[in-house]
């Protein structure tokens, strides 16, 4: 799979590193008076209201938050509509995150290991990328979202651009959304309560078996597409369908002609009584997408992608409130790869396959493309390729000491079930060649949160996992981060 973490090189840290990382521990969980908290800049300059209204802890929602959220950014009142606003209220937010962060590779190519690889670690400063939200009613049941985000060297890209209509016929069983977005998961990973590069992302959402190339079902990027929600009026009951471009969200139709996919998501909320409301719900995500282009000069051509193979994503998903201060999510997921994609056809044009070793069989004699494949006329899988499959299970747990202090863990853990590569192919890959197990745990300290600005001491620790992916090809590859920084937004 995609190697999701930066690799950053340096030298070991030193003692007096390791006596500064404690400091900042020590100093972000202690600094910053004890002061009410408020909802996020953008909305809470809007309505006035204080952030745990919609916030576990920032920007995680809570049941609140996430009904505002299904109602198109809207409280259902006569403040809906922009017209009732000061005429210089901009509904917009900054967020941008200073960090120190550790990060460390056991195995990584290296020219001067006589191994040909070595452990490499790097410590330092640096900072996320900046994300610039705009949203709101453009009039009452006329939402929008714009989420104009860089990386951090300032090279922009649109993240999400969507324009909603809200509660058509009068009803929130009908609701039409077009553009970019996030797709409707009950676990957010666009409010996600972790920044590093491994434990900054669900990897059950971006899971590629190694050699694979299908980089279309990664659940967590913004897709481009129409999405039909509906939801009961006290938000128990939820349901959404989008239809998608098999394009991970691309612009510009890179891909071919009838290459879509669609998410479905549908969840029930119960009140468990004085534990809390909990939910529990299921999503699907499948469609086709392209392993084969028309080339010109050996290159491929935009647009072009034909003889499209098929992919799936299904699981449950579960929130659940154990009283006022402790809450689990529980997360699980079986997907499939059509054995095209597995045996490294599909993103021919961005010339990725996730194996460097994998082999692709350009015809019946078995001639031999590196990394990308594209599945030209006549081409054949080599004998035994097959489907392959996982199998992947997460839990987050979180404990909210109160609206301004929360701890948090998760662990994830995913095990290939099929390998495409299986007996009697040329280089038949263990059972459990590609299986990731990751370890997060940290803590969101806010000293203030108003309706200009919001402030969280963010401390986080990950350890990554993965079996046999090392550049030797056999090794188990593992990396850990300590991130330590001030998340902000304005």
């Amino acid at each position: 799979m995609r190697m999701w973490a930066q690799s950053h090189l340096c030298q070991k840290p030193r003692r007096v590193q390791s006596m500064l990382v404690v400091a900042f521990a020590f100093v972000f969980l202690l600094l910053g008076a004890s002061q009410s908290a408020s909802a996020l800049p953008a909305f809470a300059r809007k309505y006035g209201l204080r952030c745990s209204a919609c916030h576990e802890s920032w920007p995680m929602l809570n049941f609140f938050g996430q009904k505002f959220k299904d109602n198109g950014y809207q409280l259902m009142n006569d403040r809906d509509s922009p017209i009732w606003q000061n005429p210089g209220y901009w509904p917009v937010t900054f967020r941008i995150t200073p960090i120190w962060h550790r990060v460390s590779t056991n195995l990584v190519a290296t020219d001067q290991s006589p191994t040909g690889e070595q452990k490499i670690t790097s410590t330092g400063f640096d900072l996320s990328g900046l994300d610039f939200h705009t949203g709101g009613t453009l009039e009452k049941n006329f939402s929008f979202y714009v989420l104009p985000s860089s990386d951090a060297t300032a090279s922009f890209h649109f993240e999400s651009v969507m324009a909603r209509l809200d509660n058509i016929g009068g009803s929130p069983w009908f609701n039409v959304k077009l553009g970019k977005y996030e797709l409707d998961n009950l676990l957010s990973e666009k409010r996600i309560l972790t920044l590093t590069g491994n434990g900054g992302i669900y990897q059950l959402y971006h899971f590629i078996p190694a050699g694979d190339a299908n980089i279309f079902g990664q659940m967590g990027d913004n897709q481009l597409g129409v999405e039909v929600m509906g939801h009961s009026y006290n938000d128990r009951t939820r349901y959404s369908v989008s239809l998608l471009s098999s394009n991970d969200g691309q612009v510009g139709l890179p891909y071919g002609e009838e290459s879509y996919s669609t998410f479905i998501t549908g969840s029930q909320a119960f009140d468990a009584g004085k534990l809390g409301v909990d939910r529990v719900g299921f999503y699907f995500m499948g469609g086709e997408a392209p392993t084969s282009w028309l080339t010109t000069g050996g290159a491929p051509i935009a647009g072009s992608g034909t003889q499209n193979k098929g992919y799936s994503r299904e699981g449950f998903v579960g929130q659940f409130y154990f009283g006022e201060h402790v809450d689990v999510t529980v997360m699980t997921q079986h997907g499939s790869d059509n054995a095209w994609f597995g045996q490294g056809y599909g993103d021919f044009i961005d010339g990725f396959a996730s194996n460097p070793t994998g082999l692709c069989y350009a015809n019946s004699t078995g001639g031999v493309i590196q990394q990308a494949c594209n599945n030209t006329s006549g081409t054949q899988l080599q004998p035994g390729a097959r489907n392959p499959t996982w199998n992947g299970v997460l839990l987050e747990p979180h404990l909210v000491i109160s609206p301004q202090m929360i701890l948090l863990g998760r662990y994830e853990t995913i095990r290939m079930s099929q390998q495409s590569n299986g007996p009697g192919t040329v280089n038949p890959s263990p059972s459990n060649y590609g299986n990731v197990s990751t370890y997060t745990i940290g803590y969101r300290y806010n000293p203030f949160m108003t309706s200009r600005a919001g402030l969280a001491y963010h401390g986080e620790y990950n350890w990554f996992h993965q079996v046999g992916t090392a550049p030797d090809g056999t090794s188990n590859l593992t990396s850990s981060e300590l991130l330590f920084g001030i998340d902000f937004d304005f």
